[in-house]
């Protein structure tokens, strides 16, 4: 079956056919996200704000404390800048104290964390140290923990889950030197050997987190294809795979500019011998399992990042008030207010999207896979442009290293921002880039409407099927459309939202229903072309991840001033950020029908063609 038509190349076209083979089809849970694309703004999913549970709370704040005095004493997160690497010492310490076992059950030695303690361990580690964070992310988010935890057998888990508290290490290995989103160019291979018993493992992969130090991996390669329907098909197949085995090389460790303590690496596997009873899920289902492992491992980014924009939010918020310029302090002039605000408000707006996520991803009705990639999205590209501000704030004291503030003396204060801008850096590319991410939310948010029109590309489909496909469409879209149209008379239970938030509500559920008709009119017109209208699917997500935020954010607000958390100045930052959500909301739809796009692309095709060359003539080569 191919639903993407002949405007696509036959790579293209390839490429397509295996990401959607692996996709998660059905949705039977509950996403506040899939019903907001649909036009459908489900308040009651996001209201009142989820509550962890006090003895759950509890349980975080005892380990909290606890992980937060081993890394002060036995880890100088400068250090590991300079060093590039993470003290055995810490590490044994960490492992002692299960921090590599958080979320595994007790039965295999783990410490059976919830979900949302798991978030909050790893939102504090990463406003201290984002390596460290990392390590634990990469290793127990989407190595071999959590994949086993998802979908591996009995015997898999007895085996692997006690090593993990014992000292093991793992990571995740799918990206390799010539295929990093677009799984369809893998080239590592698994053959079968001994009739079966075994596959001999042949192939690179790179930047896999941990995997210079890892004991075992999660490794995705190609096993023999299958004819389905008369025709090839790839099967990507995971493998749990033990480094300590023949034919396994570190190649090399990758340095990049921030993260200097992750031990990221250039893996080769040359005829490494793996049983069979170490596939995990099924033969062929590898990549189902790494996308549905992301899914869950993204749930950490927004944590993280919303740990570190806090730290942000504190340097610059001590600083611009201390720091005196022409006579007053350099928070009360209005370019750096400015400046102070929206990070104030932006970060209130990822602590709000952060817990109402990974507080969702333990209900087991819900279906997060949309949530949590927009978190991700949303988050790390906020948190990156809090960093950048409040390295802006910080002037010259910014740029300088924390090393070199502490070795002039002079009584400075030593705040490692410039490290903090290298580290967050990387988190809008590691785990999908955004430009992916946009891709993957647009898919996942049309669903609704591709699976109906799915039966009209199907060459399997004779003719009686697809008019009654036809007549059921027409039948459908004649009842969904007319609602979008409709004026917004409520949403339902506002109980404690404050008075100056529920008109954001409303208007969140009102731009829900403009959202939906928007990128249902993009379909239309541009149909299987509109997955290469990258701009224009781009600013879509982009109102979507906003009307999230503002929807969330009201809630969150309410629930943290109902407990008595905060007062009403929370309400104020609330305003604020629904206030400057709507405003880039309003632009976004504006460039929906009026854009450069066409032009931006026309100029595009000349850079690479080489017709502004002369431009690059008087420089350095």
């Amino acid at each position: 079956m191919d639903m993407f038509g002949k405007k696509f190349g036959n790579e293209e076209r390839a490429s397509l056919e295996v990401a959607e083979g692996s996709r998660q089809t059905e949705w039977k849970k509950t996403s506040f996200l899939r019903g907001l694309f649909d036009g459908r703004f489900s308040w009651s999913l996001v209201h009142p704000f989820p509550e962890q549970a006090p003895e759950d709370k509890k349980t975080g704040d005892d380990y909290i404390a606890r992980i937060g005095k081993l890394l002060k004493d036995k880890l100088d997160p400068e250090e590991v800048d300079m060093t590039g690497s993470i003290p055995d010492a810490a590490i044994k310490e960490l492992f002692a104290m299960g921090a590599f076992a958080l979320k595994i059950p007790e039965q295999y030695g783990g410490l059976a964390m919830s979900k949302v303690n798991y978030g909050r361990i790893l939102h504090y580690v990463a406003s201290y140290c984002a390596s460290t964070a990392a390590l634990l992310s990469a290793h127990q988010s989407i190595g071999v923990p959590q994949t086993l935890l998802d979908f591996g057998t009995e015997e898999q888990k007895q085996k692997y889950l006690p090593r993990v508290r014992q000292g093991t290490i793992s990571g995740f290995a799918l990206t390799e030197p010539g295929a990093g989103s677009d799984p369809s160019q893998m080239t590592t291979t698994a053959a079968p050997v001994e009739g079966g018993k075994f596959f001999l493992l042949n192939g690179e992969k790179l930047w896999c987190t941990n995997g210079v130090i890892a004991n075992v991996l999660i490794v995705m390669a190609l096993t023999p294809p299958k004819i389905v329907n008369g025709k090839e098909k790839k099967q990507i197949t995971a493998f749990i795979v033990e480094t300590d085995s023949p034919g396994f090389e570190v190649k090399h460790r990758c340095v990049f500019m921030g993260l200097k303590g992750a031990q990221i690496g250039l893996l080769k596997f040359s005829n490494v011998k793996v049983p069979r009873e170490n596939i995990v899920l099924q033969e062929g289902a590898g990549l189902k399992l790494a996308l549905t492992t992301l899914n869950t491992g993204r749930l950490t980014m927004p944590a993280c990042m919303t740990g570190a924009g806090k730290y942000a939010l504190r340097v610059s918020r001590l600083w611009a008030s201390k720091r005196k310029q022409w006579g007053s302090a350099i928070g009360e002039h209005e370019a750096i207010a400015d400046k102070l605000s929206t990070m104030a408000a932006s970060v209130l707006a990822m602590e709000a999207m952060t817990w109402y996520v990974t507080h969702t991803a333990d209900r087991p009705h819900a279906d997060i896979r949309l949530e949590a990639a927009m978190a991700k999205k949303f988050c790390t590209e906020t948190n990156w442009n809090i960093c950048n501000d409040a390295l802006q704030i910080r002037g010259g004291r910014g740029y300088e290293t924390s090393r070199s503030l502490r070795e002039r003396g002079e009584g400075e204060e030593a705040y490692p921002l410039e490290k903090m801008l290298r580290d967050a850096r990387i988190n809008t590319i590691l785990e999908g880039t955004s430009e992916i991410m946009d891709l993957f939310i647009t898919r996942e948010a049309l669903d609704t409407h591709l699976g109906k029109i799915k039966p009209l590309f199907d060459p399997h489909t004779n003719i009686w099927n697809k008019l009654k496909t036809v007549a059921g469409m027409g039948l459908g879209y004649a009842l969904w459309y007319p609602r979008l149209w409709l004026p917004v008379l409520g949403v339902g239970n506002l109980a404690g939202v404050p008075p100056q938030l529920k008109g954001h509500v409303l208007y969140a559920k009102r731009k829900t229903r403009q959202l939906a008709r928007g990128l249902f009119h993009a379909l239309m017109i541009y149909r299987q072309a509109l997955a290469k209208k990258q701009s224009l699917v781009s600013r879509f997500v982009d109102i979507g991840a906003d009307l999230f935020a503002i929807s969330v954010v009201c809630s969150y607000a309410a629930a943290q001033i109902k407990k008595g958390v905060s007062g009403s100045e929370t309400a104020d930052l609330a305003d604020l950020f629904c206030r400057i959500a709507r405003s880039r909301i309003a632009r976004r739809f504006g460039e929906v029908r009026r854009n450069q796009d066409a032009l931006k692309k026309e100029v595009s095709r000349n850079v690479l063609d080489g017709r502004y060359e002369w431009m690059e003539s008087d420089i350095s080569k």
